[in-house]
């Protein structure tokens, strides 16, 4: 059991202040993804759209990149490896043919 609770204490064990932290309150970058996806459903399909979508991902882009830099334990480090890797995937997958 001692184990676990040390792997525990790893992962989501604050380096800065050495509270177990897994959220944290939002950033300029969460704040402007969010802002802009919502942004985007809202809109029709056209050039504004799209303009608002490349805001969403280059926001998603910088938040996950810093939080690979600068997070504040393994999980938040993760977790921003794991957003880097999602947009990845969507870089280069197909689009359906239409």
């Amino acid at each position: 059991m001692s184990r676990n609770k040390d792997r525990m204490n790893w992962m989501f064990r604050s380096r800065e202040t050495g509270r177990i932290t897994i959220g944290q309150s939002a950033n300029l970058e969460q704040k402007i993804f969010s802002g802009a996806t919502l942004v985007g459903v809202l809109l029709p399909p056209s050039k504004l759209r799209t303009g608002v979508g490349v805001v969403a991902v280059l926001a998603l882009l910088v938040w996950g990149a810093d939080e690979i830099a600068r997070g504040v334990n393994p999980f938040r480090r993760i977790l921003g490896a794991v957003a880097l890797g999602g947009l990845v995937v969507l870089a280069f997958r197909r689009s359906p043919p239409r």
